[in-house]
C-alpha cells in the first residue's frame, strides 16, 4: 500500500479516481449516481450524487478496512496523537456508545459526572452497565455545571474500587474543562479505564494555547465530534484510542451498531477535514480564539449580559477554558437564554447553537468571520434596547442533583405506566426529558421524578426550550415504572 502523509486525502482520491472512471452502476445505492432521483441531484448536485456510493473493493470497506479507509485512519491517528483511529459515521452518538460498550458490561460500575449527553446514558441501557455519579459544582449566578473536581473523583474512586472506568465530558457545551491528566492517573492506579466525551473539544488537537487533549492526557479511548468544531460533515466524528486498547477489540463493538453501509459522503469529509487541520488547523483555530475573545469583549461593553471566559479559571472545578467558546448569561436582562435564541432567529436571521434558561452559546468555529460576529453583537444591543425587562422570579438553575433508584437498564424495560407529569412525583422515570441542545438529560431512566425537576421541565416549556426523550409528544405525560420496589 502507498506510504500517505498528512497532505494525501485516501479516501477522497479513491473516490475522484472511481469517479473519473464512468463505471456503470450495478449495485446500490438505487438512485443510480442521481439519475433516478433528479430533485435529490438538483437538490444535492452531480458531483455529490456521483460519489454516494456502495462499499467495493477500490473503495474499502469501513466494517473491516484494509486500503484507502486503513490509510485515513491511519493519518487521523497521527494528527491527533491516538493509537488508533476509528472513522465515524454514525455522529458522536454512535462513537460514546462504542466507547462504553468496550469497556463495560451488564453490572459493570462506570464513574461519571451527570451532566452527561445522553449517548452515553444510552450506552448504559444496552450494556447494563451502573452509572456511579459524580454531580459537579454548580455556578449559581450562571446556573452552569462545571467541571470533575479531583477530589470527587478520588473519592467515587475509593468508594466503588471495583469501578471499569471512569468517564469524562472535557470540555462541557460551556467550555469548561476537568483536571484531566490527574484523574487519568487517578484511574489508572486503581486500574480503571478513562473514556472522554470530547466532541467539542476538536480543535484542542491544533491550537497552541487550548487545554489539554485526551490523547495528551493519557485517555483510553475519546471521541471527537470533527462535524462541531473539524469542519466535516454532520454526523461524521472519530473514535480515538490509546496505546493500551486493543483495536480489533474496538473494531468489533464499533460494529455491533454501526451501518454496514457507510456514506463516502460522510467519510470522504473526514478524510478532507483531517488533512484541512493537519496542515493549516493551528493558524486557523488560533484565528477563532481571536475572534472569541473579540466578541466576549464586546458582548460585555453592552452591559447586562454576561459573555464569560477563563475568569471562571480556579484550577479545580473549572480547571482550565475552551477560549474558542461563546457562552453569554443572558438572564441579567430579564430574558431567558432560549428566549434570546428565538428573539435572534426571528427578528435578526441569526441562528445561534442554543439557549437554555439562563444561557447561550454561539458556536464560533474555521468557517466565522469577524463580520458575522459584530452583526450577532449588534443584535444583542438590540435586543437589549427592546425587550430587557425585570428579571424577577425566573428560574436559573441548569443541573438538578439525581436520585438513582434503579440502573438505566433496568427501569427502561421495567413494566411501565403513563402519567401525567405532576402526578409522576415520586415516581421512577423509565425514559429520558432533556432540552435538545444540549443532550443533558433533566431525567434519565431509573431516577426518581420529584417537585423540582417537574417544576423545571414545566418552566422549560413554557420558555420555548425544544423537548426531546419522551414517548409523549406533548411532553405532558412521562413513563414511570410500575413495580415502585427499589433496585
Amino acid at each position: 500500500m502507498k506510504k500517505y502523509v498528512q497532505e494525501d486525502a485516501p479516501i477522497y482520491e479513491a473516490l475522484e479516481q472511481f469517479r473519473r472512471m464512468r463505471i456503470v452502476p450495478f449495485d446500490v445505492p438505487g438512485h443510480k449516481r442521481g439519475r433516478g432521483n433528479p430533485e435529490l441531484s438538483e437538490l444535492l448536485g452531480d458531483r455529490c450524487v456521483n460519489i454516494d456510493v456502495n462499499s467495493m473493493k477500490p473503495l474499502d470497506n469501513l466494517c473491516h478496512p484494509v486500503s484507502v479507509i486503513k490509510a485515513a485512519e491511519e493519518l487521523a491517528a497521527e494528527a491527533f496523537g491516538a493509537a488508533h483511529a476509528f472513522l465515524m459515521v454514525g455522529g458522536t452518538t454512535s462513537a460514546v456508545q462504542s466507547m462504553a460498550l468496550a469497556c463495560c458490561k451488564k453490572g459493570d460500575k462506570i464513574i461519571m459526572p451527570r451532566n452527561v449527553h445522553r449517548s452515553i446514558i444510552n450506552a448504559l441501557v444496552l450494556c447494563g452497565a451502573r452509572p456511579v455519579y459524580v454531580n459537579p459544582d454548580v455556578d449559581r449566578h450562571l446556573g452552569i455545571s462545571l467541571g470533575m473536581k479531583v477530589e470527587q473523583v478520588e473519592q467515587a474512586i475509593r468508594d466503588n474500587p471495583d469501578a471499569v472506568a471512569v468517564f469524562v465530558n472535557n470540555p462541557t457545551y460551556y467550555g469548561i474543562c476537568s483536571d484531566l491528566r490527574t484523574i487519568v492517573e487517578a484511574a489508572h492506579s486503581h486500574g480503571m479505564k478513562v473514556l472522554v466525551d470530547e466532541a467539542h473539544g476538536t480543535h484542542f488537537y491544533f491550537g497552541e494555547n487550548f487545554p489539554v487533549t485526551a490523547m495528551a492526557a493519557g485517555a483510553d479511548m475519546a471521541s471527537v465530534s470533527m462535524h462541531k468544531s473539524g469542519g466535516s460533515l454532520t454526523q461524521s466524528s472519530l473514535l480515538l484510542v490509546g496505546k493500551d486498547m486493543h483495536p480489533g477489540y474496538v473494531r468489533q463493538i464499533i460494529n455491533l451498531t454501526q451501518t454496514t453501509s457507510a456514506s463516502y459522503l460522510l467519510l470522504s469529509s473526514l478524510d478532507i477535514s483531517r488533512r484541512n487541520l493537519a496542515l493549516r488547523g493551528r493558524e486557523a483555530f488560533a484565528k477563532v480564539a481571536e475572534l472569541a475573545e473579540y466578541a466576549r469583549e464586546e458582548i460585555n461593553r453592552i452591559g447586562g449580559y454576561y459573555a464569560f471566559g477563563d475568569e471562571l479559571v480556579n484550577r479545580d472545578s473549572v480547571y482550565a477554558f475552551d477560549p474558542t467558546k461563546l457562552s453569554v448569561h443572558t438572564l441579567d436582562i430579564g430574558l431567558a437564554g432560549i428566549e434570546v435564541y428565538d428573539i435572534l432567529r426571528d427578528e435578526y436571521d441569526i441562528q445561534i447553537e442554543f439557549g437554555d434558561l439562563g444561557n447561550m452559546l454561539a458556536y464560533l468555529s474555521i468557517g466565522d468571520r469577524k463580520q458575522e460576529v459584530e452583526r450577532l453583537v449588534s443584535a444583542l444591543a438590540d435586543i437589549k434596547r427592546r425587550y430587557q425587562k425585570d428579571k424577577t422570579g425566573m428560574l436559573s438553575q441548569e443541573y438538578i442533583p439525581p436520585r438513582v433508584v434503579m440502573t438505566p437498564q433496568e427501569s427502561f424495560y421495567a413494566p411501565k405506566e403513563q402519567l401525567p407529569i405532576r402526578e409522576a412525583k415520586g415516581r421512577i422515570c423509565s425514559e429520558f426529558v432533556m432540552c435538545y441542545p444540549p443532550g443533558i438529560p433533566i431525567l434519565a431512566p431509573g431516577e426518581e421524578i420529584t417537585d423540582e425537576i417537574i417544576e423545571y421541565i414545566l418552566y422549560a416549556k413554557e420558555k420555548g426550550c425544544s423537548m426531546t426523550g419522551p414517548e409523549d409528544e406533548r411532553i405532558e405525560k412521562l413513563n414511570v415504572v410500575t413495580d415502585r420496589k427499589e433496585v
